[in-house]
């Protein structure tokens, strides 16, 4: 089989079918290369899906995504998904603070139409959770972060508390604004973080475009984007997509190219793309192809825990809102995504979240309702109808200072092997964004070797 201008398609197996590699899929089936995406699990969408409890629709955890990340927005746009996904108008994150007397605070960080820095100069000014000289420091050390080059490897060895502390930002400061945000992103505190990619996080998100930082989130279930919409496409493609079917391993082909076990089936491919997670990418990676595999194994995760509690009437007006001086992290009204017909569903987004990832449901219901209570006083008169948790252990690698040097590159030393992941090298941190960069990196590479003509859509969109 051939193309219509003479050149040989290829068939192309993606392993893998989360954001990374149903992007990987649809980027090489729309070049006109054949595809098979296996996926081990009975849907789409890696870790950022939806299940059935009772009549709810439930996200296994709460996903956003900001106006700068062009590579997921291509995504949403690609799976005709993106009037389900819309972000606001302006960035507005209520932030309620409880750690100090005289109840719940509230306090708003948000922006204006001003170009950048002045679009969050008078939000900033108004913000009540940090002291006057505290909000002056944070714009002394804003123009100080844009200065940095995220790409710089020698930011990579650096904890971002560290650079912060040295640029007169208190412990105060680190609480209520940069791990505020910083948390959420990085799935890290500001001491754990990589300097590297907390630049990268609040460059990209702050300093760039006024409409930068808005916040988007899905308002229907992730399933229904990630799994139902990208299946809807990925059909459209021509790609076939296999579920329930697990990789046994990949050897090479004589004469070139690769063989794929796939749950009794081997497949004859000359590309294969890895886009799953890293170990299991180390236990299928061939030998000799990345100079040091070991180091897939150091790359660290760090766990995401959620809260879930339905009330009996509605506790909370806003969408959203984030807490300071208490346990609880940011939370979300999911009422309308979920089908809920009566009451209120709230889903709390712990990151990381290492102390309590294992802790039983019971102890986490004695925290963490009475915190709710404490922030929201109308669920002090509210029945719980439902309390539940999901567990995410490895939600996302750890961003650990150092981790730059241990994340791979796209391409691996065997011809028509790559990789693909939110983990690999996409400058990124484990974040949707990240992943379906990480799609673009491989299909484009692998379209290369393949002599295929590509433009990233990253392009079009810069």
């Amino acid at each position: 089989m051939t193309t219509a201008d003479g050149i040989r398609p290829g068939h192309a197996v993606v392993v893998g079918a989360g954001l990374a590699g149903i992007t990987a899929a649809l980027q090489l089936a729309d070049a006109g290369v054949r595809v098979t995406l296996a996926e081990a699990r009975p849907r789409l969408g890696g870790l950022a899906f939806s299940f059935r409890r009772g009549d709810l629709s439930v996200d296994n955890g709460q996903h956003v995504y900001l106006r700068c990340c062009t590579a997921y927005r291509w995504f949403l746009d690609r799976v005709d998904g993106a009037a389900l996904a819309p972000v606001q108008d302006r960035l507005d994150v209520p932030v309620l603070d409880v750690g100090r007397a005289g109840g719940a605070r509230l306090g708003r960080l948000r922006r204006n139409a001003l170009p950048v820095p002045l679009h969050l100069a008078a939000g900033l000014a108004m913000y009540p959770h940090l002291s006057l000289a505290e909000r002056l420091s944070v714009g002394r050390a804003a123009l100080a972060l844009k200065a940095l080059d995220p790409a710089d490897p020698a930011l990579d060895d650096i904890d971002f508390a560290t650079w912060l502390g040295r640029h007169g930002q208190s412990a105060r400061t680190i609480e209520a604004l940069w791990d505020l945000v910083g948390v959420a992103t990085l799935n890290a505190t500001a001491a754990h973080a990589s300097l590297g990619l907390a630049a990268k996080v609040f460059k990209t998100g702050l300093l760039t475009e006024p409409g930068a930082a808005d916040i988007g989130w899905s308002r229907v279930p992730l399933g229904d984007l990630h799994d139902t919409l990208a299946r809807k496409a990925l059909d459209s493609a021509g790609v076939r997509t296999e579920l329930r079917a697990r990789v046994g391993g990949i050897s090479p082909r004589d004469g070139g190219g690769w063989l794929v076990d796939l749950e009794g089936e081997r497949i004859e491919a000359d590309t294969v793309v890895l886009a799953v997670p890293q170990r299991e990418t180390h236990a299928l990676l061939p030998e000799g192809a990345l100079d040091n595999p070991g180091r897939l194994l150091d790359i660290g995760v760090s766990p995401i825990l959620n809260v879930h509690v339905v009330y009996d009437r509605k506790v909370l007006r806003r969408p959203f809102f984030a807490a300071l001086g208490s346990p609880v992290q940011w939370v979300f009204d999911r009422t309308e995504a979920s089908g809920l017909g009566e009451g209120q569903y709230l889903a709390l987004s712990q990151s990381a979240a290492d102390d309590e990832i294992d802790t039983p449901v019971a102890d986490l219901r004695a925290r963490y309702l009475p915190e709710l209570e404490r922030l929201l006083p109308a669920a002090g008169g509210a029945r719980v109808l439902d309390f539940f948790v999901t567990r995410e252990r490895t939600a996302t690698f750890a961003p650990t200072p150092g981790v730059g040097r241990l994340r791979p590159a796209t391409r691996t030393n065997a011809p028509g092997l790559f990789l693909a992941g939110a983990w690999t090298a996409t400058g990124w941190p484990a974040t949707m964004e990240g992943a379906v960069r990480s799609g673009f990196g491989a299909a484009g590479a692998a379209l290369s070797e393949l002599g295929r003509p590509y433009e990233s859509p990253l392009q079009e969109a810069a």
